[in-house]
């Protein structure tokens, strides 16, 4: 066997094993960075909670209710209902928060009483 396909063929081998060690590295960062989003999203949700607690809250924390999806809950102020979502970080409103936003910002909102039979 020659010198030229000795070469090429451990060249051959060492590039195989290349690729094979970035998809399994590409991989590996896919399932952290997945992980490290959930766990992200975890402490957001976990954080929400809290907020009205929070020494700088604008509202009486006692008259807050605690809703989670799709809005994080409703503070009852003594002449007013508000609407409340809390963001942290660059976190921005989901498309449905934003429809709920319109929807509240057009005063297309109502009260209405169940009676059940």
């Amino acid at each position: 066997m020659s010198l030229e396909l000795k070469l090429i063929i451990v060249l051959s081998l060492i590039a195989i094993l290349l690729i094979w060690l970035w998809r399994r590295a590409a991989k590996q960062l896919k399932i952290i960075k997945f992980q490290k989003y959930s766990l992200s999203t975890k402490y957001g949700k976990m954080t929400e909670q809290f907020i009205p607690f929070l020494n700088d809250y604008p509202y009486n924390p006692e008259n807050f209710r605690f809703i989670g999806n799709p809005i994080d809950g409703i503070q009852f102020d003594d002449n007013k209902i508000i609407f409340m979502e809390f963001k942290t970080g660059g976190s921005r409103l989901s498309g449905r928060q934003q429809a709920i936003k319109r929807i509240i910002d057009a005063h297309c909102i109502s009260f209405e009483e169940y009676h059940l039979r």
